[in-house]
């Protein structure tokens, strides 16, 4: 964890995020939303989603996502149900019927499974164990910005609230609390290029985080961290090639 922190700090510290970090900011929302997407199956090239040239639901899903971050993540600490609700919105606009934007499965819907975690809980359970994750993210608390994030992350793909589009949610979610709990408060850093560029280890995480053991808890929050430190680095390459011009 010390050295994703490390890594942020060194990219919150260059130059160019003092002179153009909105520049900076955009483009990491663009390598974001096209890794997510890719995590989802959808791989597509990062010039063409520079572009604006892809028309796939599921790319221009996480586009969106990407560009409502910031505001999101001022809603967070006092709504974070709310903000759930709204990214799914934004996720699955295109893919689901107006009336199941933003609200959880009910039952007797299917649940995609991209990433081939097996069977998601029953409604019943995603209800309560949603319930208890919102009670501890509006209390206070010392946890380290990217444990929490971590946990919402893993958390939300274990339950798969939503039915569908919620591996982008969960992973826009854990930049929200980056972003919310000051480790990442520019918007540098998309933790979704790190497990994109490690999508093996990813999965396997994910599936010990699922698993509940502490093992498996600890292993997640530990790739969480190596993501945020891929991400950072890359960052800090696009700084690097600003500062070229």
């Amino acid at each position: 964890m010390l050295s994703a922190r490390a890594a942020v700090d060194m990219l919150l510290g260059h130059r160019m995020v003092r002179r153009r970090g909105a520049e900076v900011a955009a483009e990491a929302g663009l390598r974001g939303a096209r890794a997510s997407a890719a995590l989802e199956g959808r791989a597509v090239a990062l010039a063409d989603v520079r572009a604006g040239g892809v028309g796939d639901p599921v790319v221009q899903g996480a586009l969106r996502v990407s560009a409502e971050l910031g505001p999101l993540a001022e809603t967070w600490p006092q709504a974070p149900r709310q903000v759930l609700a709204r990214l799914h919105a934004l996720v699955a606009a295109e893919s689901v019927e107006p009336e199941r934007l933003g609200r959880p499965r009910t039952g007797g819907e299917e649940v995609d499974d991209p990433l081939e975690l097996g069977p998601a809980p029953e409604p019943a359970v995603v209800s309560t164990r949603l319930h208890t994750l919102m009670e501890l993210l509006t209390k206070p608390s010392e946890a380290p910005a990217l444990v929490v994030g971590a946990v919402v992350h893993g958390e939300l793909l274990a339950l798969r609230p939503f039915g569908t589009g919620d591996g982008i949610v969960a992973r826009a979610a854990e930049r929200v609390v980056l972003i919310a709990r000051g480790l990442d408060p520019k918007a540098l850093v998309a933790p979704e290029v790190g497990h994109a560029e490690h999508q093996e280890g990813y999965v396997r995480a994910l599936r010990g985080y699922v698993a509940g053991t502490s093992t498996g808890v600890a292993g997640w929050v530990r790739h969480c961290a190596d993501a945020i430190t891929v991400a950072a680095r890359d960052s800090l390459a696009v700084c690097e090639a600003l500062q070229r011009g």
